[in-house]
């Protein structure tokens, strides 16, 4: 993209156009950090020998990352990309997929579905994905952006 004209920019961003983020890598010491901050103590994220349990049919095999740093990772991916092209994030919905644990290596990407103008303003929707170093996917997503007419 080489104009400086955010809605100039947005006519240049057609479906497929895709967008990556930067690699996460969620330690012990980070998934407690979003406890603190979060103040979500659900032993999920914190006590190993709860996690040794089934929990239905299901066993994690360990403490797990909080589905909300899958968001704000994507979240970040998307306002990086934005922002310098005078873009506003105006909706994203996420669903978690897989458990994220400690030592994984996770990193979200998008592509444009679609592309509208609106009252001098291009809206795009974004297909959002999020994978571990597996390739597998651990969270899915839509997102809304929009870039405003230049005021």
């Amino acid at each position: 993209m080489t104009t400086d004209n955010p809605t100039m920019a947005a006519f240049s961003i057609a479906p497929g156009h895709q967008i990556g983020g930067t690699p996460f890598s969620p330690t012990r010491e980070s998934i407690r950090d979003f406890c603190e901050a979060s103040l979500d103590f659900n032993p999920l994220h914190l006590d190993d020998d709860y996690m040794k349990g089934d929990f239905g049919r299901t066993n994690f095999g360990g403490i797990i990352m909080h589905g909300m740093n899958n968001f704000g990772l994507i979240t970040t991916m998307l306002t990086d990309w934005l922002y310098p092209l005078g873009g506003i994030q105006r909706r994203l919905e996420t669903r978690w997929k897989s458990p994220v644990k400690p030592g994984d290596t996770i990193t979200p990407s998008a592509v444009v579905t679609a592309a509208q103008e609106s009252q001098g303003s291009w809206w795009l929707t974004l297909d959002v994905q999020v994978h571990n170093q597996r390739g597998e996917v651990v969270a899915v997503g839509e997102a809304m952006v929009e870039f405003p007419a230049a005021v």
